[in-house]
């Protein structure tokens, strides 16, 4: 694997519950570039990204909010990303609430088209976040990433997507949220739509590798968005919108240690990781440890021995 590019994406804009921004903190506290290296790869932090100058954006919705914000965070994470990648790296971002996903997919989908290869998205959260600026009812603009990167209408305040995944190359996983406005435009595409009812019934394996089986056979690139509400928040508290029902603490790390077998990772988002919400870092520790098998790192369960 490449080395590993760390970027601060203190995002608390794209929801409205205060906390998300403290996020890469949580994580540099938590380890995150000590467990990158124990794995032998190369580390290099590129520090927390600053918001940049705003610019007059308008959106006919008006329950959106913080939009000028969201699309300036966008702006400056494609470039980033995009810069990491073209550095011959792999960029981890360090979330913030999902909507710094606006920008990180754009970025790796901009190094894609000139590389002329596919990019292929592996949606890893509770919620669909396939509503766009226009059908939003929150107004939160952590709910909409998907719908942009699937190449949506209703972000003309945002960049033009380098060039919109297709539905064939989308993995949403874990998912059991969904609102009914998002159903029905899902309902419209072919996106692998792998909720914890697929997941009950067929186990998670085959799913996951019947996607990256058809990463694979067209040579494309995988970005990873990693929300914490995957998770149960039984062992991951530390998010805004806890679902119950979510991925067990082997499930998560099965599903990193089969992206790690698979070698075909090439980008990482870690997001909604709220440490104002935690109870004692558990959370965080256990996000790091994810990102500790996606790096090689084996999870063994032992038996307890009585004495």
């Amino acid at each position: 694997m490449p080395k590993t590019i760390l970027i601060g994406a203190p995002i608390d804009t794209g929801q409205k519950r205060a906390g998300c921004l403290m996020g890469p903190a949580a994580y540099r506290v938590a380890g995150i570039a000590r467990e990158v290296s124990s794995e032998g790869h190369g580390v290099e932090d590129w520090g927390d990204l600053v918001l940049p100058e705003l610019k007059p954006v308008a959106c006919p919705n008006p329950a959106v909010h913080d939009l000028a914000e969201t699309v300036a965070w966008a702006e400056i994470l494609m470039d980033r990303v995009d810069d990491a990648l073209s550095q011959g790296g792999f960029p981890i971002i360090m979330g913030g609430d999902h909507s710094l996903a606006l920008g990180s997919a754009a970025g790796a989908a901009a190094f894609a088209k000139r590389q002329d290869r596919p990019l292929f998205l592996l949606w890893l959260d509770a919620h669909s976040d396939f509503h766009t600026p226009l059908t939003t009812t929150s107004g939160n603009l952590h709910g909409t990433p998907l719908a942009y990167i699937a190449g949506r209408d209703g972000f003309d305040a945002f960049p033009p997507f380098p060039l919109p995944v297709p539905a064939e190359r989308i993995c949403m996983f874990g998912i059991r949220s969904v609102d009914p406005a998002e159903h029905a435009a899902m309902q419209e595409r072919d996106i692998f739509v792998n909720d914890m009812r697929v997941i009950d019934e067929r186990g998670l394996v085959a799913p996951l590798r019947e996607f990256l089986d058809r990463v694979r056979a067209e040579g494309g690139m995988l970005h990873v968005s990693l929300d914490v509400d995957f998770l149960d928040p039984s062992i991951a508290p530390a998010v805004g919108t806890t679902v119950p029902g979510g991925a067990t603490f082997r499930e998560g790390h099965l599903v990193m240690e089969l992206l790690h077998e698979s070698g075909l990772v090439t980008s990482l988002d870690l997001v909604e990781l709220n440490p104002f919400l935690d109870d004692r870092g558990m959370t965080a520790r256990l996000m790091v440890d994810l990102v500790g098998s996606l790096m090689g790192k084996k999870v063994f369960d032992r038996p307890t021995r009585s004495k």
